[in-house]
């Protein structure tokens, strides 16, 4: 129970922190709406010469991009939360503290970041989401079962893009600098999430290899579901296997990572 009130209150902490940033989360709001109006007039123009591309009509394809804005700086899809602070921490000697602190290394990032993500939600999120919604056609369904789903896809979600994110930060024990997997992060972050494209409309094998990987279960799978062009059952079992698997992985190298620290520190 007292473990449960720690997480809480670093959850608690990770949103206020970000609620400080109050130039910063405006700015955001802007730089959003504003990529999400270029990203919406492309996508019309692509859906008038290529009408239902991916399984999508152009009202479903301009609710993605609202989507994808909204859930950009939930997800740190491109990266730029938790992760740049750790892997700082591991290249000065400070996670050795934290190490020894008597929390969960990787439950304490966990909360940290998802106070992080439902802030950035509601105060990033939201307005270019409303925005796209007052101003575009959409396709977002009435029922509110599904929305409950979908807040649930995007619970998942936020604990799958930790994961991936953990395993970047970690991945500085050995190559102690983490400038190149915090670029790769980048990449693959925009174009497997379906951040540029719906994964949907990716051709042949290269559609089904994206649409397996983990970044799908970010933006793709939500979508998808709020779209009513997936079950919610098949989506959180997809979400919640690359969850395990990716937390497991982390759980496998923060345990090197500490055996590493213990040798190196004597």
């Amino acid at each position: 129970m007292g473990s449960a009130r720690l997480y809480a209150a670093v959850v608690s902490g990770g949103f206020r922190r970000y609620a400080t940033y109050r130039a910063a989360t405006a700015a955001g709001v802007f730089t959003n709406t504003v990529f999400g109006l270029i990203l919406v007039y492309t996508y019309m123009a692509l859906w008038d010469v290529k009408p239902h591309l991916g399984g999508y009509d152009q009202a479903q394809a301009v609710t993605f991009v609202w989507l994808g804005q909204a859930l950009f700086a939930t997800l740190a899809i491109q990266g730029g939360g938790f992760e740049v602070e750790l892997i700082e921490r591991i290249r000065d000697g400070g996670v050795a503290i934290d190490l020894y602190r008597p929390v969960d290394l990787q439950l304490w990032w966990l909360a940290n970041d998802l106070g992080r993500a439902v802030f950035q939600l509601l105060g990033r999120g939201v307005v270019p989401f409303v925005f796209g919604w007052f101003f575009f056609p959409t396709a977002l369904p009435g029922d509110p079962a599904v929305w409950s789903a979908f807040a649930v896809a995007v619970a998942l979600a936020m604990v799958v893009s930790f994961a991936i994110r953990y395993l970047v930060a970690l991945s500085a024990f050995w190559l102690l600098d983490g400038t190149g997997a915090l670029q790769v992060l980048m990449v693959t972050g925009v174009f497997c999430s379906g951040m540029t494209l719906p994964l949907n409309a990716f051709p042949g094998p290269l559609g089904d290899v994206v649409r397996a990987l983990p970044w799908a279960a970010q933006l793709q799978m939500p979508a998808d579901l709020l779209m009513g062009e997936a079950d919610p059952l098949p989506v959180f079992a997809f979400q919640a296997v690359w969850a395990l698997v990716l937390l497991g992985t982390g759980r496998l190298l923060q345990s090197a990572a500490t055996r590493r620290v213990v040798v190196q520190g004597g």
